[in-house]
């Protein structure tokens, strides 16, 4: 069974992971761990007060399949948590690593898009970290961007990061491509 954490912090949007948790959990019977700075209860944007199954020094990149992250607004407050460490370990043991919205430039700034295709809610977002360097590598869409284990997405993108983290988990099939079909069709015209 995949394991799954998701890496939450106070004023996450809480959108952003939710459709990727009730799959992974309900339809495809995956361990989702959610985890906080601390281990202490976080709460979202939209208000929703999660209290977390561990604090991120429990996460080890040795015993989970992926790590996600989900964006909101502790970038912009200046307290979002240094997840340099965390996302360089899961990339090192070819682990799946997420980044949504504000996360996808957390994870640009801390070099593991320099390599690999990747998106987010704009380049400009990524270039005001100084560490970034994968400016050649940004694909500018809507829909998530996958290259190898690493997936990004703009905030507006939960649907297309969902299935690509579950392509790059190996999970989504014919099951999974049925389910999630239905939250992408108001899409199509």
């Amino acid at each position: 069974m995949p394991r799954i954490v998701i890496a939450l912090q106070n004023d996450y949007a809480d959108w952003e992971p939710a459709l990727l948790m009730a799959a992974t959990r309900y339809w495809l019977d995956c361990e989702v761990v959610t985890a906080s700075p601390d281990g202490k209860p976080v709460i979202s944007m939209g208000g929703l007060k999660v209290t977390p199954d561990v604090g991120f020094d429990a996460i080890d990149a040795e015993q989970f399949d992926a790590l996600i992250i989900p964006g909101g607004y502790a970038w912009e407050k200046g307290v979002a948590f240094d997840f340099t460490a965390l996302a360089t370990a899961f990339r090192d043991k070819g682990k799946v690593l997420g980044g949504i919205c504000a996360a996808a430039s957390a994870l640009a700034a801390t070099g593991v898009l320099d390599e690999v295709a990747h998106t987010g809610n704009a380049l400009a977002s990524h270039k005001k970290y100084p560490g970034y360097r994968g400016e050649a590598r940004y694909v500018d869409q809507p829909q998530a961007a996958r290259d190898g284990k690493i997936v990004t997405a703009a905030g507006s993108a939960p649907d297309t990061f969902t299935i690509e983290v579950l392509k790059a988990l190996d999970l989504f099939g014919p099951e999974a491509e049925e389910e999630l079909t239905m939250f992408a069709a108001e899409h199509r015209r």
